[in-house]
């Protein structure tokens, strides 16, 4: 099977994912696919932020919604504060650090692991979707970035936005990786701090017939909570098609939830794992995302209104796909990939 191997957009940006080709990259012959492997924070909002330098908590700020909420930190017991979707009082607010304590850690592969976070009675974490929240570390002096501040990263979790009692972050570690060497340093009864809504693209039940999706690494997360919402909601009809890319099959991450998903909805979830490095036997597409695996497998732009494309994962890879964003808040110009098969911007997100 013939594969294109093109350079690496920036030199300087080069690690291991292998989803960051160069604007030459046209795809290849069929099966085709991106690489795309580990999870440095969970949700692409972490990629802008880490690429670009910016303030994660002036712009989260000026991002969040108007939920309000109040506990009671000496007891964990809800005070007051607004519902979320679910009628219960958020456990994160906007406005101030709360701490969570860690109920588990679980390893989940070769370098990742799942980390659960107990949430106060009568709480869910007040997430919508698609939204994601900050984490900094909750002990002075642990966490710090290079220039000895507190690292702030942004992840979005795994577990649904309305579960009760706990909120799960599948996290990769990273060597001289300041949030996510600590946060793997956490076990049972210690505490993270955290903050949120972040919100993002707000999704709305059967507002699209169908709705592609690319993710790369660990991109995969505000994905698969949008997929998790349309799976939890019977009268959402909208089909997905998912395009997900990793450097290895060990790297795939959520693996089990997206086969079963398609396994228990054929003609709703479409699951095409994609990987640089596949083993000898792997029967799916490898390589790079270029225009031939889009035009095989994403819906077309022809019904302008009734497709969205949602992408989310290292800046090579959306920057090829679909141009950079230029803020959380700044969708920025459409370009790549997308915009030469004739997208229009309204149909792109990019997280």
């Amino acid at each position: 099977m013939q594969r294109v191997v093109p350079q690496l957009l920036h030199q300087a940006a080069r690690r291991s994912y292998a989803t960051q080709p160069t604007a030459k990259s046209g795809g290849g012959s069929s099966p085709l696919v991106i690489g795309g492997a580990a999870l440095a924070a969970i949700g692409g909002v972490a990629y802008y932020f880490q690429s670009t330098g910016k303030d994660p908590m002036k712009t989260a700020i000026a991002l969040e919604d108007k939920a309000k909420s109040a506990l009671n930190d000496a007891t964990g017991k809800v005070t007051s504060g607004a519902q979320t979707a679910s009628g219960l009082v958020p456990a994160l607010n906007k406005d101030e650090w709360r701490d969570f304590e860690v109920a588990k850690v679980a390893p989940y592969n070769h370098n990742t692991s799942v980390f659960t976070f107990k949430l106060p009675e009568g709480t869910d974490s007040g997430l919508t979707v698609a939204s994601a929240l900050l984490t900094k570390s909750a002990d002075e002096g642990k966490g710090l970035d290079k220039n000895g501040k507190p690292a702030v990263r942004p992840y979005t979790p795994t577990t649904a936005p309305g579960t009760q009692g706990e909120i799960q972050l599948i996290i990769k570690k990273y060597k001289g990786g300041a949030m996510t060497e600590h946060i793997h340093s956490l076990k049972a009864g210690d505490k993270l701090a955290m903050k949120g809504p972040i919100p993002k693209i707000a999704y709305k039940a059967n507002e699209f017939e169908t709705i592609g999706m690319v993710g790369g690494g660990s991109g995969i997360t505000p994905l698969w909570q949008v997929m998790q919402a349309i799976d939890n909601n019977p009268a959402d009809k909208t089909k997905v098609v998912l395009l997900y890319s990793n450097v290895t099959e060990q790297d795939i991450l959520l693996r089990k939830e997206f086969e079963d998903m398609a396994k228990r909805k054929p003609d709703q979830f479409k699951i095409h794992f994609v990987l640089d490095k596949p083993p000898k036997k792997w029967a799916g597409p490898t390589g790079y995302i270029g225009p031939v695996l889009l035009k095989d497998h994403m819906p077309m732009p022809g019904n302008a209104d009734k497709i969205k494309i949602l992408i989310c994962g290292p800046p090579g890879q959306v920057e090829i796909l679909a141009g950079t964003k230029k803020s959380p808040s700044d969708q920025g110009p459409l370009k790549g990939h997308f915009a030469d098969l004739g997208y229009s911007p309204s149909q792109i997100y990019k997280f």
